[in-house]
């Protein structure tokens, strides 16, 4: 396994972890050198595949929260999801697949659809859809403005 391969794998993983997304991730990987499409296939695979995991497992998600939130002494929902929820009414669900890279997350984007009311792979699909989109427009323009340091 060489250096490149070696990166490919960490920016799989790094997409996979809510809050760095496959749209913080891509970024990274062209800077230090990657293949820009093998960057932003790793990056979506590895996002995609915990997108699908939070819609299937939305509800369960928001309850084991709630319980765990309220086990503290806090209020029911935390400040986030409230967040989320509150977007999800004033967007809708294709605001939310939209909007939900660069404002919550793809995984909480996901997760807040599916609690509104989304069936979970409906909700997946298009936050996935939204993250490559936005994921693609990053590399293009990071290639186009060669913004790279060549490190690999």
């Amino acid at each position: 396994m060489n250096l490149e391969h070696l990166g490919l794998l960490g920016v799989f993983i790094a997409g996979a972890i809510p809050w760095f997304e496959a749209i913080a991730v891509v970024p990274s990987g062209i800077i230090f050198g990657l293949d820009p499409v093998a960057t932003v296939v790793a990056a979506v695979v590895g996002n995609a595949l915990t997108i699908f995991a939070f819609s299937y497992a939305g509800s369960s998600i928001r309850s084991w929260l709630i319980r765990r939130r309220e086990a503290r002494g806090k209020v029911g929902e935390s400040p986030k999801f409230a967040k989320a929820l509150a977007a999800f009414d004033k967007y809708g669900v294709y605001g939310m697949a939209a909007l939900g890279p660069i404002i919550i997350g793809t995984q909480f984007a996901a997760a807040a659809s599916v609690a509104a009311g989304v069936k979970p792979f409906r909700a997946a699909m298009l936050v996935t859809i939204s993250m490559i989109l936005w994921a693609t427009g990053i590399a293009v323009v990071m290639v186009g403005l060669n913004l790279n340091l060549n490190v690999i």
